[in-house]
């Protein structure tokens, strides 16, 4: 059932013709800390928020703010909380987890646009997201980035800690963002690890924090071999991806992951990478002995 913090009184409908910025913001959240960060910078911006948490995915954080929990399956609850609540502008953020088939149950509304939504499954990562938006917009709804309405959250440009990147380290740092802009085309990942020269592991569907572990095993087995710590994680868009579906992000649990796997360092493309909490992303770099870097779009190449 659904559960809502939000005034019982129904609020306006957002017009069909309002520009953006007007009206509620409505955030589509899965798991993670950045919902709430984007929740809290929309509303110190002035903006008025309601959360729509799938249930399985987001945490019970979401309760600090009006929300509206929404079973996976429901697309036909969505529309009609969102407008019940005047959310034309609406962004989607967080991790989700596949639920179980049986615990789906699935609206008309829903159903109606299984075919479609199967059809986009058997392509990428962005061919499906695409396709998501594409379904919102024709429900009427405007689908903004993330980092629209929180640019707050994009990685800066520069040294972020007290650590700086060796000069051994910069050569790791250009290969992992000339191999990053190769594979961004073939849908294949948003990050990966450099070492002495050598890709010894690629972002694939385990996502950042797994591919670490997987490193962190590699060097336990002794299948890499280079001192620890060394070499670089790099991570940064796919060329042509919807920026406002699928940025890649970066957080505390990131840091832990490359000390584990022995990497000296994390490097992201300054502005499209988000970060939940920069200060304490930074914190915890600095008492890893990690450096973080914002390498500005097209300057990693020596």
């Amino acid at each position: 059932m659904m559960s809502t913090m939000a005034a019982t009184a129904k609020p306006p409908e957002a017009a069909p013709g309002s520009a953006p910025g007007e009206g509620a913001l409505g955030i589509i959240c899965g798991g993670g800390a950045f919902p709430l960060a984007v929740a809290r910078a929309a509303q110190a911006a002035g903006r008025r928020v309601v959360l729509f948490a799938l249930r399985g995915s987001a945490s019970a954080e979401v309760e600090a703010f009006p929300h509206v929990w929404i079973p996976m399956g429901r697309f036909g609850m969505l529309q009609t909380e969102l407008k019940r609540h005047g959310c034309r502008d609406v962004v989607m953020i967080g991790t989700v987890l596949r639920p179980r088939i049986r615990d789906i149950r699935l609206d008309w509304a829903t159903l109606r646009r299984m075919p479609r939504v199967i059809a986009l499954m058997r392509g990428g990562d962005d061919h499906l997201l695409s396709g998501v938006a594409r379904i919102f917009e024709e429900a009427g709804f405007r689908l903004l980035g993330a980092h629209e309405v929180a640019p707050g959250i994009l990685a800066p440009e520069g040294v972020l800690g007290a650590v700086r990147p060796s000069r051994e380290v910069q050569a790791d740092i250009a290969t992992g963002f000339r191999a990053l802009e190769v594979l961004g085309p073939l849908d294949i990942g948003q990050g990966l690890v450099v070492m002495n020269g050598h890709v010894v592991a690629v972002e694939a569907a385990e996502g950042t924090d797994l591919m670490l572990e997987r490193c962190a095993d590699l060097r336990a087995r002794g299948r890499i071999k280079a001192p620890s710590p060394c070499g670089v994680l790099v991570k940064r868009p796919k060329a042509g991806q919807d920026r406002r579906l699928d940025l890649p992000s970066l957080g505390p649990l990131t840091v832990e992951g490359a000390v584990r796997a022995g990497i000296a360092g994390i490097a992201v493309e300054a502005g499209g990478v988000i970060v939940s909490d920069v200060e304490e992303l930074v914190r915890r770099a600095d008492a890893a002995g990690l450096f973080l870097l914002g390498v500005a779009a097209g300057d990693a190449a020596p």
